[in-house]
């Protein structure tokens, strides 16, 4: 049940670039602290319905803290300020280093070489969705947002991986959901104009936002890097701009491309080989 919590907060991150255009003309951090005030209020629900005390104590250590900002936060600061600097494809390429970096970090000796290959696959079929018919260029005048998106995917990478070996209580996420929507805010006072004007869309934009991909999907994922099948999780995390070039299809935004089924059958074959169980050899004594 806790991988299919991940694989749900991976479809909710799918989602992500077609509600962001339903919220294109909000600043980012601007829109960031709300999503995540939204994320934080989803406990705040949930022990209202049970009848839990509504505030108690977090159980998080210094260096859950930490972990946890750096990775809320940290992630998102880099990657907004990673898009000042350096092309969205680039950008979002070197992003999506993440997935493979995860896949090393979960694996054990035996199976590393394989989570390897399996995510250079899975990396190679995300380059086909995201580079698509355009062209990848990589120019040392955006050195700066390449270095911003190399720790984009260090930081998430590093995190997830964190979670996996962390004994928080899930709930927690509240909490540093709090932290996190206070910080955008001063980064969007620090580097934005306030937009305020919200049509019904953009405030259904953000609602759903908040509830999914920047907020909701971070508990289920969460509990499923704690809990469920982290190795499948990291080989299928590569799926997410796939998810997100099919629904932007769907909704028109996006043509239909042969790229789509070459990346899914790159991400599955890698999903494949960086989860084949190898039976050791078994050697007969000779009598």
């Amino acid at each position: 049940m806790a991988t299919l919590y991940g694989l749900m907060a991976i479809g909710l991150w799918g989602t992500l670039a077609l509600l962001g255009t339903v919220t294109a003309n909000i600043p980012a951090f601007q829109l960031l602290s709300l999503c995540f005030t939204l994320s934080a209020i989803i406990i705040v629900i949930k022990r209202i319905a049970v009848k839990k005390p509504v505030f108690t104590k977090p159980t998080l250590t210094l260096t859950q803290w930490l972990f946890g900002i750096t990775g809320l936060f940290g992630f998102h600061f880099c990657y907004f300020m990673a898009l000042k600097f350096a092309p969205v494809i680039e950008v979002s390429l070197i992003v999506y280093l993440w997935p493979l970096l995860l896949a090393t970090l979960v694996a054990n000796k035996q199976s590393r070489f394989r989570a390897l290959i399996g995510g250079g696959l899975g990396f190679i079929g995300i380059a086909f969705i995201i580079v698509g018919n355009g062209e990848l260029t990589l120019n040392s005048e955006y050195r700066i947002g390449y270095l911003l998106a190399v720790i984009c995917a260090v930081i998430w990478g590093s995190y997830s991986w964190f979670l996996s070996t962390s004994n928080n209580d899930v709930e927690d996420i509240a909490w540093l959901s709090a932290a996190v929507a206070l910080l955008a805010l001063i980064a969007h006072w620090l580097f934005e104009t306030s937009y305020w004007s919200f049509s019904l869309s953009e405030w259904g934009g953000i609602l759903l936002l908040g509830l999914g991909p920047v907020g909701g999907a971070f508990y289920l994922w969460d509990i499923a890097l704690k809990k469920g099948n982290q190795q499948l999780l990291a080989s299928l995390s590569f799926s997410t701009p796939l998810i997100s070039s099919v629904i932007l299809a769907i909704a028109g935004f996006n043509a239909w491309s042969a790229n789509i089924i070459i990346a899914l059958a790159l991400i599955l074959s890698g999903a494949i080989i960086a989860n084949m169980k190898i039976k050791p050899a078994v050697i007969k004594a000779s009598n």
